[in-house]
C-alpha cells in the first residue's frame, strides 16, 4: 500500500535553540570541535546513538531536555558563540577572495563518485571519497568557489560484520534522507527540480539534493523516484555494487546528469574537475551543449569544453579503471554519438587506448586523458607510473614528458585531529594555524609545546582508543554470540600503556595486511614481551567480490582468537570515520606496507602523521615523497620497509620486507618506545613526533592541496576557458581548424638533416652550435617548435635526464626546406652524450604542450 501524499515532520525547537537547525545543516559541525561538543552537551549518549547525526538528534530528543536548554544561559551562551563563530566563517573574507578574486558564483564544479563527509552521510568507501570531501571542505576554508556533484546513494557502502568464522558479511541499510543534512532541491513553485539523461533509449529522471558544507554546496543525484521504472529507481542505490550494466548507468547519470542539474540550477561553472574516471561522461556533455548553444560543429566545441577540464587520476593498477565494450557502448551511447555528429567508430575511438581497433574497450581513464586539458596523479611516483602506465596515447614521447603531472594529496586537520591535539595546537602554534596549515614556520613552533604535556596529550588519546576498541569489540562478540566469559574478557584486551600499532584500510591483496603475520611465531614474541609488549588493532573493509581480500581478514580474525594473540591483536569490524578518527588519533604507530609501486598516495598516515602518531611505511605513494625529501639518520619521523624496490617474484619480495619490518620493530621501534627517562618519558620518541609534525604537517594537509589545483590548474584552465569561449567561441573555432589543417599536413614533415660544429669527443665547459633542416610542406615555421633533445645516453642508448632547447628559425634553405638553429649549454659532464631534433605543433591556444602523433623525431642521419 503506498500513500496518497507525503510530508515530512521537523523537530519542534524553542525559539531560542532555533539556530541548532541551521547548524546542524551546515556540515561545518563536522570539523568544528565547539559545534560537536554544543550537540554533545544536549545529550552526549544520544549523540552516540544517532551515529553522529545532529539533524536526526533534533528529531529525537526528549521535548523536556530541549526545554531545559533554553532555560540553560551556559548552554545558551555556547549556542550563541557557535552560532556567531559559523556566521564570520560564512561572511569574512577569505583565501581566495584576498588573494585573487571577490566573485562568490561558483567557478569549479567538482565531480566524484564518492563524498566522505561525516560518518552519518553513507555516500563513500574508502580513501578516494575521503579524499574527495577532504577537498571541498579545504575549498570552503580556503573560499574557492566551488561546488560539488556527486551521487546520494539510497543504501550507500555496505555496512561490514563478520561470522562465526571470520568471514566478512555485507549488509545494506537504507539511507533516511529526510533524516540527514540533506536538502531536496526545489523549484519556485515548490516542485523539486528534475532533470532526464537517457539510459539504453529510455527516460530517467533524476532527482537532486543539496549539501552546505560550510561556503561550498555538494549536488547529489538521485534516481530513487516513482516516475522511474524500478530498474532504474535503483541506480543510485548502492555504491560500487551490482554489475558492469549497473557502473556505466551511474556513470552516466553522474557526468551527464551532473552537469544537466548543474545547468537547471543556473549553475555555469568554467571549470570542471573530474575526480577519477567515473564523471568522464560529463565532458561529451560539455561537449554536446556547448554545439547546440553556439552551432559549431563537435571540433570546435571540443576546444572550449575541454579548455576547462581537469583530471584526476587516483588508480596506479589497469584493471582499476572502468572500460566497456563496444556492444554495450553502442547500447547507450548510440543516439548520442549521433547527436554529437560522429559515427560510432569516431566516437568510440575517444575512449580506446588503441583507437579503430575493434577489441579495444572504451576506458573513461582514456577520454579524460584525451580530453581534459590538465590531467594529474596524486603523487609524484604514481604520476610518474601513470605516464607509463598511458604512454601509449602519446606514441614516440618520452615517458617523463607524457602530460600527466602531480599533485599531491593531503588531509584536512580539522576533521580528523583530534580536540586535545587541536587545543595544545592553538595554544602553541598560535589561533591562526587552522587558516594556515601550509606555512612551514607554524608547524616548526611545535618544539615550543613541552614534552610533558605533549606525551599526556597522546597519553590520553591512547587511552580512549583502547576503551573505544573494547566496546566496539564486545559489540562485535555478543552478536555473534560467543560465550558470555569471551565478551567480557574485551574489557580487558589490549593495554593503555602499550605500544599499539594501527593498521585501517581497504582489504585488498597489494596492501598486504598480513605482512605483519608472516611469521606468527617471532611476531607471537614481539607482541607478548612482558617488559616491553606491542599490541596491534586492524580494521577495514574488503569489496564484496573480493574472496582473496575477504580470506585476509578471516586470516586476521583466526590468528586473534589464538593464544597469545588474542589479548594483544584486535580486528575491528565495519570500518568507517568513527573508526579511523580514534586510530589516527589514539595509536603509536600507523603501519602502511602495499606492494610497491601500487600504492597511488595513501593519506591515512598523513592523518595520524598530524596526531603525532609515527608512520612505517614501504616507500610507495606519499611516503615516497618523505623518504627521498628527509635523511632519516639525522632525526627519524617514521620509519621505512625496504627502499621502494620492486621484485618479479612477489612471495619473495613479501618474505624479504616482513623480515625488514621484524627487523624494524625490534631494533629501532620498540626500544624508542620503551626507552624512559629518569622522568618516565620517552623523549627520542617525543622528539621524532615533533620531528614528524614539523616536518610532515605543512605540506601534506587539503590547504595546501586545494591551494595549489586552484593556482596551478583552475585558474589557468579558466582563463583558457573564457578566452577561447569569448565572442561566440572564435577562437575556438580557429583552434579547431588550425587542428584538422595541422594534422592533415602533418605527414609532410620531415627532419632532412641535422649538423653540429663540433668534434666527436668534447672538453668539459665547450658548447656546441646545431643546425637542423627541416621539410614544412604547407606548415609554417610559425606553427611548430623545432627542439634540440639531448642529454647523458646510458648503456642500453637511452637518455637519462635529457635537456631540450629550443631552435630558432633562420629562414629558408634553398632546397625548399627551412633552417633552425641554436646553441647548448657549456657541458658539465663528462662521459657519453647523446642528441636529436624533434618537431611539435605550436599555437598560443595550444591547452597541451603534446598533441597525440603529431610529433616527428629525426631519423638516425
Amino acid at each position: 500500500m503506498k500513500p496518497i501524499r507525503t510530508f515530512t515532520i521537523i523537530p519542534s525547537l524553542p525559539e531560542a535553540l532555533e539556530p541548532l537547525r541551521t547548524l546542524a545543516n551546515n556540515l561545518r559541525w563536522a570539523w568544528n570541535h565547539d559545534t560537536i561538543e554544543l550537540f554533545r552537551r544536549l545529550d552526549d549518549a544520544l549523540w552516540e546513538t544517532v551515529y553522529h547525526n545532529p539533524v536526526l538528534m533534533l528529531g529525537k530528543i526528549e521535548q523536556e531536555k530541549l526545554e531545559r536548554a533554553a532555560q540553560d544561559d551556559a548552554f545558551l551562551a555556547h549556542l550563541q558563540g557557535v552560532k556567531e563563530d559559523l556566521e564570520s566563517y560564512l561572511s569574512n573574507e577569505s583565501w581566495f577572495s584576498g588573494t585573487h578574486h571577490t566573485t562568490s558564483e561558483p567557478i569549479v564544479a567538482y565531480f566524484s563518485a564518492e563524498f566522505g563527509l561525516t560518518e552519518c552521510l553513507s555516500i563513500f568507501a574508502g580513501g578516494l571519497g575521503l579524499l574527495s570531501g577532504d577537498h571541498i571542505k579545504s575549498a570552503s576554508d580556503l573560499g574557492i568557489p566551488l561546488v560539488g556533484v556527486g551521487l546520494l546513494y539510497q543504501q550507500g557502502y555496505f555496512t561490514q560484520y563478520l561470522n562465526e568464522t571470520g568471514w566478512q558479511q555485507e549488509a545494506y541499510r537504507d539511507n533516511d534522507f529526510h533524516n540527514l543534512p540533506l536538502t531536496l532541491e526545489r523549484n519556485p513553485d515548490g516542485s523539486p527540480v528534475y532533470v532526464e539523461v537517457d539510459i539504453a533509449g529510455k527516460p530517467l529522471k533524476v532527482q537532486v539534493w543539496r549539501v552546505q558544507v560550510g561556503r561550498v554546496f555538494l549536488f547529489l543525484l538521485d534516481t530513487n523516484i516513482g516516475e522511474n521504472p524500478p530498474e532504474f529507481q535503483g541506480i543510485t542505490g548502492q555504491l560500487y555494487g551490482g554489475d558492469l550494466d549497473m557502473r556505466i548507468r551511474q556513470e552516466i547519470v553522474l557526468g551527464i546528469g551532473g552537469f544537466r542539474v548543474l545547468r537547471a540550477l543556473g549553475i555555469a561553472p568554467r571549470v570542471c574537475h573530474m575526480n577519477e574516471g567515473h564523471s568522464a561522461f560529463l565532458a561529451l556533455e560539455w561537449i554536446r551543449y556547448l554545439m547546440q548553444e553556439n552551432h559549431v560543429s563537435f571540433a570546435e566545441a571540443r576546444e572550449a569544453a575541454c579548455a576547462g577540464l581537469i583530471f584526476t587520476t587516483h588508480t596506479p593498477v589497469p584493471a582499476g579503471h572502468d572500460s566497456f565494450d563496444f556492444s554495450m557502448m553502442e547500447r547507450y551511447f548510440g543516439q548520442y554519438a549521433r547527436q554529437l555528429g560522429l559515427d560510432f567508430k569516431e566516437f568510440m575511438a575517444l575512449g580506446q587506448s588503441h583507437p579503430g581497433h575493434e577489441n579495444d574497450h572504451f576506458c573513461l581513464t582514456v577520454l579524460a586523458l584525451r580530453l581534459a586539458a590538465a590531467s594529474n596523479g596524486v603523487s609524484r611516483l604514481h604520476s610518474r607510473v601513470s605516464r607509463r602506465m598511458w604512454n601509449h596515447i602519446w606514441p614516440n614521447l618520452p615517458e617523463n614528458e607524457i602530460p600527466i603531472s602531480c599533485v599531491t594529496n593531503g588531509v584536512h586537520f580539522r576533521s580528523w585531529i583530534s580536540r586535545e591535539m587541536n587545543e595544545l595546537y592553538e595554544r602553541y602554534l598560535g589561533p591562526r594555524w587552522r587558516e594556515e596549515p601550509a606555512n612551514s614556520e607554524t608547524w616548526s613552533r611545535v618544539d615550543r609545546v613541552p614534552d610533558e604535556e605533549l606525551w599526556r596529550t597522546h597519553e590520553r588519546r591512547r587511552q580512549r582508543l583502547i576503551t573505544f576498541t573494547r566496546r566496539r569489540f564486545q559489540a562485535q562478540l555478543e552478536h555473534l554470540s560467543r560465550p558470555k566469559r569471551e565478551s567480557e574478557a574485551a574489557d580487558y584486551v589490549l593495554d593503555t600503556e602499550a605500544l599499539t600499532i594501527g593498521f585501517a584500510r581497504r582489504f585488498a591483496t597489494y596492501k598486504r595486511a598480513t605482512l605483519l603475520l608472516t611469521d606468527p611465531g617471532r611476531l607471537a614474541r614481539i607482541l607478548d614481551d612482558q617488559k616491553r609488549p606491542v599490541q596491534i588493532i586492524f580494521a577495514g573493509k574488503a569489496h564484496p567480490r573480493d574472496d582473496a581480500g575477504k580470506e585476509i581478514i578471516r586470516r586476521i580474525v583466526e590468528l586473534s582468537r589464538q593464544e597469545p594473540f588474542c589479548r594483544h591483536l584486535v580486528f575491528l569490524e565495519d570500518f568507517d570515520m568513527a573508526i579511523a578518527r580514534s586510530l589516527v588519533q589514539g595509536v603509536d604507530v600507523w603501519l602502511n606496507n602495499p606492494r610497491p609501486p601500487l600504492e597511488a598516495s595513501g593519506t591515512s598516515g598523513m592523518k595520524a602523521a598530524a596526531n603525532g602518531v609515527l608512520n612505517l611505511s614501504t616507500v610507495d605513494g606519499w611516503w615516497d615523497e618523505v623518504f627521498h625529501d628527509n635523511d632519516f639518520t639525522i632525526n627519524p619521523v617514521g620509519w621505512n620497509i625496504g627502499r621502494g624496490e620492486t621484485y618479479d617474484d612477489a612471495a619473495y619480495q613479501d618474505q624479504v620486507e616482513a623480515n625488514a619490518l621484524y627487523d624494524i620493530l625490534e631494533q629501532e621501534v620498540i626500544p624508542l618506545f620503551y626507552e624512559r627517562g629518569r622522568d618516565g618519558l620517552p623523549r627520542g620518541w617525543i622528539k621524532s613526533m615533533k620531528a614528524s609534525i614539523a616536518t610532515l604537517s605543512h605540506f601534506y594537509n587539503t590547504h595546501r592541496m586545494v591551494r595549489e589545483y586552484t593556482e596551478r590548474l583552475y585558474l589557468p584552465a579558466l582563463d583558457r576557458f573564457e578566452r577561447l569561449h569569448a565572442n561566440n567561441l572564435v577562437k575556438a573555432r580557429e583552434l579547431a581548424g588550425w587542428k584538422n589543417r595541422l594534422a592533415a599536413a602533418w605527414p609532410q614533415i620531415k627532419v632532412r638533416k641535422v649538423a653540429y660544429d663540433g668534434n666527436e669527443a668534447l672538453p668539459v665547459g665547450e658548447a656546441l652550435n646545431v643546425q637542423a633542416w627541416v621539410e614544412l610542406g604547407t606548415i609554417s615555421p610559425e606553427e611548430i617548435l623545432v627542439e634540440l633533445y639531448l642529454g647523458v645516453v646510458d648503456a642500453k642508448g637511452n637518455f637519462r635526464d635529457p635537456e631540450i632547447i629550443a631552435l630558432q628559425a633562420a629562414g629558408p634553405d634553398p632546397l625548399g626546406g627551412h633552417l633552425f638553429t641554436g646553441r647548448t649549454k657549456p657541458f658539465r659532464r663528462t662521459g657519453r652524450h647523446g642528441a636529436t631534433v624533434r618537431v611539435r605543433p605550436y599555437h598560443p591556444d595550444l591547452q597541451t604542450a603534446f598533441l597525440p602523433d603529431l610529433l616527428t623525431w629525426a631519423d638516425r642521419l
